[in-house]
């Protein structure tokens, strides 16, 4: 691209920060970097239209985990590593709420369910720890936190009893995003779409940024691309697809609050009387390492299948729209936050807890620089 003076000026001089990515993090990381440095010159630099990845495709869970993720995960972390995490998801849901106002998001505190198949023991196995899971972790809430509750939604092929969490809710993903794109705008950040960042070399003074449209040299990089952290060769984040369906409206809906079923695999709540659903990884570990967009038969008839045989069993509905969503994950569900070199630093791997822990990875980001 043949820039003109002006633009080259204007928007690629002189630029003390340069976020990779314009999503929670990096838009959060933007607020705080323009709170702590008033005067300086910050630059986000966004590859997609709007905010790849998964921060404006989401299914929109102000939620923590499940109890049988919880206790899924502490089979591979301690109870300390556990209790650390579940504090993060309280603290940065916490932050994102202050931070824009439960009327801006559209937060609605309808509670989380979990549905049991009916087909193994995981009911069982979530009713025993039930009781340590509410003792872990109850210095973070007043309350117990897990139960159950007779199903009175009209579930099929499930237990009984569904799990309840009373501290979780629900959000607009996209009057959220809207809301912190406005903010960062009003703060004087520039944002450039349409930008990809190819590659990046730190030296003595500052970072030199290759695009697939400009050079610019930058005095910190903050990367916060998540799922695509492995393409900046950030290789502890695999990208992680998550594919979602929604219905058209339905009438007389009853369905409301968000939902998880198969230790969080698959994930559903209402939505302008529709049910968005979303998930089926698991049925394709392998296909869905992938940083590409789209939609596969296998995990969409799959969705298609659970919502008449389980979630809408005597509902006629429709679908009307499909999309997937680009997440980080690893070996560790803690996200990472660190200083890669000299002037160079990430805030990548949210292992599908964006919502939950975006705001204060994007703060603790901007607090490393």
């Amino acid at each position: 691209m043949n820039l003109s003076y002006w633009e080259i000026k204007s928007w690629l001089t002189n630029v003390d920060y340069t976020i990779v990515g314009s999503g929670i993090v990096g838009l959060n990381c933007a607020l705080q970097l323009r709170q702590r440095f008033p005067k300086a010159n910050i630059l986000i630099l966004e590859k997609g239209l709007l905010p790849q990845g998964a921060s404006t495709k989401n299914a929109g869970f102000a939620c923590f985990g499940s109890l049988s993720e919880i206790i899924d995960d502490l089979e591979s972390h301690t109870e300390e590593e556990v209790f650390q995490l579940v504090k993060k998801r309280i603290n940065g849901l916490q932050l994102l709420r202050e931070n824009l106002g439960d009327k801006t998001i559209d937060y609605k505190p309808f509670g989380g369910y979990e549905l049991f198949s009916s087909h193994d023991d995981l009911f069982e196995k979530c009713y025993a720890k039930k009781n340590d899971i509410n003792t872990l972790l109850k210095p973070l809430f007043s309350d117990e936190i897990f139960s159950f509750k007779t199903n009175d939604f009209g579930f099929k092929n499930c237990k009984a009893q569904l799990g309840f969490n009373q501290f979780e809710g629900q959000i607009d993903t996209g009057k959220m995003m809207e809301a912190l794109l406005q903010k960062v705008l009003q703060n004087d950040i520039k944002i450039l779409n349409g930008i990809t960042v190819n590659s990046f070399s730190d030296d003595t003074d500052s970072v030199k940024i290759s695009t697939d449209n400009f050079e610019l040299s930058t005095k910190k990089l903050c990367i916060a691309t998540n799922g695509f952290a492995s393409k900046l060769n950030i290789d502890s984040v695999k990208p992680a697809r998550a594919q979602v369906l929604i219905t058209k409206p339905i009438q007389d809906l009853h369905i409301k609050g968000t939902f998880h079923l198969d230790q969080g695999y698959y994930y559903f709540r209402n939505i302008d009387d529709r049910i968005l659903f979303g998930g089926g990884r698991n049925l394709d570990f392998n296909g869905e390492e992938t940083s590409e967009f789209g939609e596969t038969e296998l995990i969409q008839n799959e969705l298609e299948n659970i919502l008449k045989t389980t979630i809408l069993p005597e509902t006629e509905f429709e679908i009307d729209h499909r999309w997937s969503g680009i997440m980080g994950v690893g070996s560790q569900k803690n996200a990472i936050v660190e200083q890669l070199s000299n002037h160079v630093y990430c805030g990548v791997r949210l292992g599908g807890m964006g919502v939950a822990i975006g705001s204060s990875v994007g703060k603790d980001l901007a607090d490393l620089v």
